[in-house]
């Protein structure tokens, strides 16, 4: 085959949708169990556990997984609930980034056990971290996350850097609960490498008066440009939503994420599927596609259409506004963010 012609045929396996946006990134939730119970992510008293057949196995995710990559998909995040805490998670790791044509491999934590864990990752071809940390104080961290240890998340993001992790630090800004702290976390990124990164309250679960929590990305740009000099960066290649800036004299960036007040649906590459199997083309939409009966088939090809149907029903935007949320609520747990 000409090289010519091999291009032509690499093209024309890629995952586009409808809407013209190349989905090269797949969010790949692998248990929806969780060792915190942020007020956000799920209800205090945690989620019901699926037995073992619900979720899937190592080797349905891989499946699922080179598939994808095979369509064009060139990041993978690993999400759940907490992936750190599914036994053998560390080779699973190792077995995604051994697949050919992975560009990025990538994984949001916690962080509660990363101190044991992130030179494991590292050494597993993990090649960066998300780290969530909504406080720097101790008591409100414990509110927050209802059973958190805020020093065992520090300890575990001071372990990820040393490992040798580019790592990023999500905070969910909620109005009235943590807020107040929007340039107090921005700071972690003046003697530290970190991306620190603002994201906006989603309403989830359609919570009764959600809107009181939303801060808009714009406040809070407003806030860090009143205490910090920025100034705005290019996208990188496989980037996420986030509008990031770096921080004059700073080691590290900021960056901030709006779902709610700025959609980024148009340049949206993302596809993900959770630990049960459901596919889905939005966080935000009520469409999914069960993957069980493909992987059942055993047959490559059948997934790989699947996961075309799955794009090519993808919409254009979601429905959520600063004003309204028509989504069907659904725990950001069980769906893996």
């Amino acid at each position: 085959m000409k090289v010519e012609d091999a291009g032509k045929v690499a093209d024309a396996v890629k995952l586009v949708d409808t809407y013209g946006r190349k989905i090269n990134y797949l969010r790949l939730s692998v248990t929806d169990r969780c060792n915190m119970r942020c007020r956000y992510c799920m209800p205090e008293t945690g989620v019901g556990k699926l037995s073992h057949h619900d979720v899937l196995s190592y080797e349905e995710l891989h499946r699922i997984a080179r598939a994808a990559v095979a369509l064009g998909v060139e990041k993978i995040r690993v999400t759940g609930g907490e992936p750190l805490v599914r036994k053998g998670i560390v080779p699973f790791l190792a077995g995604l980034s051994a697949i050919p044509g992975l560009k990025q491999l990538v994984l949001t934590s916690n962080g509660q056990l990363l101190e044991e864990m992130a030179g494991d990752l590292r050494a597993a071809g993990v090649q960066r971290l998300n780290i969530s940390l909504d406080s720097l104080d101790a008591e409100r961290f414990g509110a927050i996350t209802r059973v958190g240890d805020l020093k065992r998340v520090l300890a575990g993001i001071a372990a990820a850097d040393r490992a040798g992790f580019p790592v990023k630090i999500n905070m969910v800004v909620m109005r009235g609960v943590n807020d107040d702290e929007i340039e107090a976390v921005a700071s972690l990124a003046l003697e530290h490498p970190y991306a620190v990164r603002f994201i906006e309250y989603m309403p989830s679960g359609r919570e009764e008066s959600w809107q009181s929590l939303v801060v808009p990305g714009s406040e809070i740009l407003e806030r860090l440009s009143a205490r910090f000099q920025l100034q705005q960066l290019a996208p990188a290649e496989l980037a996420g939503p986030a509008r990031e800036y770096r921080v004059a004299g700073a080691v590290g960036t900021v960056g901030i994420i709006t779902p709610v007040t700025g959609h980024f649906c148009a340049d949206c590459n993302r596809i993900r599927v959770t630990s049960t199997g459901k596919a889905k083309s939005c966080l935000f939409s009520g469409g999914e596609l069960d993957l069980k009966p493909f992987l059942a088939e055993g047959d490559a090809a059948l997934l790989e259409d699947a996961l075309r149907r799955i794009v090519e029903g993808k919409p254009g935007r979601h429905q959520l506004t600063a004003e309204s949320a028509e989504h069907t609520p659904f725990l950001m747990s069980a769906i893996g963010g």
